[in-house]
């Protein structure tokens, strides 16, 4: 027997194209940010010393790990992830 899915709020938000767009914009600034704290953390660098290894500053850092920042460049991504002995890896996926 097949059982039909529950619709729910967040089904019925995703329906709506300007509001799935926001939120996957969002949902990837956070994924970002939160690989760049785990590899930080997997190297057992504090953000003072993955800021001294990227020449730039704590702040920034912290900045970088923030889900509200948006301003990442490949250069930067690439800096970090060198500084934290990782791979800095870039998918476009097709839309569904």
């Amino acid at each position: 027997m097949k059982r039909k899915k529950v619709k729910t709020y967040l089904d019925t938000l995703m329906a709506d194209k300007e509001f799935r767009e926001r939120f996957e914009e969002e949902y990837q600034n956070l994924s970002i940010s939160e690989q760049i704290v785990m590899a930080r953390k997997a190297a057992h660098l504090t953000q003072a010393a993955l800021a001294k290894r990227v020449h730039t500053t704590k702040s920034a850092v912290s900045r970088y790990e923030s889900a509200d920042y948006n301003k990442y460049s490949i250069s930067l991504l690439n800096r970090i992830a060198h500084a934290c002995k990782t791979n800095l890896r870039v998918l476009l996926i097709p839309l569904k």
